[in-house]
């Protein structure tokens, strides 16, 4: 669920004069997991009260206003420039009002849990992407073998020696767009945003604002009004917008700045464990054989894609 602008520009890194709160950062961590594998339940639960344009510029509407606050406490302004807005129109897009869409679109048909562990599959994504599209992010076999096995899990999540029977194709199919659409907006982010000097915090609230501006004219088209304000799926689009999605992203760049991105991109994998455990035991989801053990396939060789080679030792002085 990473949805925010990161920038390659930005420091990343502690400050060495401040020391580091070890438990603090580790439960922040835990917080970000839960935040992030409920907001697949949080999806499913808004969808039975409303259509799916619908939830997504709710969830982009209350984010925005979170960070909105969090801006205004540490007085950040939007970021100037007509080439800045352009580019963060196109990772509006990319990284917050499509695949929220798609995501919300998705869970009409299938669970909460398999969209979860779609969304998993967006490491693997980035690999295969990386292989064309970044000349200085180099294959390996191991980052190789890592993309063949996440496919391999995503086939047995699927159930596919059983031609896929008990998924529904189209469902499936938008979560696996939606996490497609993430590494695709971080390689347009890492071409054109990289280097700016504008904070994280105030790059990803214009970013937020302008994917809502994007659903608030999209969502008038394509569905009408609801005749009633159903109470708890409201409450749950409320709770995706400012957990999942803002609060999510304060905590998210909290942990970059003082881990590092390697330890806080970890999140990734717990993500689908917990989705998959507030399916089953919220919305009582069935779960078969396939699904788990797909599951840990697909993170396995997500997590051998992130791997980097190690830096070749330079030769000393000769004497």
């Amino acid at each position: 669920m990473t949805t925010a602008t990161t920038t390659p520009g930005q420091a990343t890194t502690a400050s060495p004069d401040r020391p580091r709160r070890r438990l603090d950062w580790r439960l922040r961590f835990a917080a970000l997991s839960l935040i992030w594998g409920f907001s697949f339940l949080l999806i499913k639960v808004g969808t039975q009260g409303y259509a799916p344009f619908q939830v997504t510029l709710g969830r982009l509407a209350f984010g925005t206003a979170v960070l909105a606050v969090a801006m205004a406490v540490r007085r950040e302004r939007l970021p100037r420039g007509a080439r800045t807005w352009g580019h963060l129109t196109v990772a509006a897009f990319l990284l917050n009002a499509l695949p929220f869409s798609l995501f919300a679109y998705a869970e009409l048909t299938i669970p909460s849990t398999l969209a979860g562990i779609c969304n998993a599959t967006s490491p693997l994504w980035g690999m295969a992407l990386s292989l064309v599209a970044l000349s200085e992010d180099r294959p390996t076999r191991v980052r190789v073998a890592g993309l063949g096995l996440g496919f391999l899990g995503v086939l047995t999540v699927l159930g596919a020696w059983q031609g896929f029977h008990g998924q529904d194709a189209t469902g499936t199919a938008l979560a696996l767009l939606a996490s497609l659409s993430y590494p695709i907006g971080w390689i347009h982010v890492r071409r054109t945003l990289a280097g700016t000097s504008h904070s994280h915090l105030s790059m990803t609230g214009a970013q937020l604002l302008l994917a809502t501006v994007q659903l608030a004219v999209v969502t008038p088209l394509f569905t009408t009004p609801p005749s009633g304000l159903p109470v708890v799926p409201l409450l749950a689009i409320a709770a995706l917008g400012a957990l999942g999605t803002g609060l999510a992203m304060l905590l998210q760049y909290g942990l970059v700045a003082e881990v590092g991105p390697t330890t806080a991109q970890m999140v990734t994998y717990l993500v689908p464990v917990i989705a998959t455990a507030a399916g089953v035991a919220l919305l009582g989801e069935s779960l078969t054989w396939s699904t788990p053990v797909g599951a840990v396939i697909v993170l396995t060789g997500a997590a051998l894609t992130q791997v980097r080679p190690k830096p070749r030792a330079q030769p000393g002085p000769q004497t």
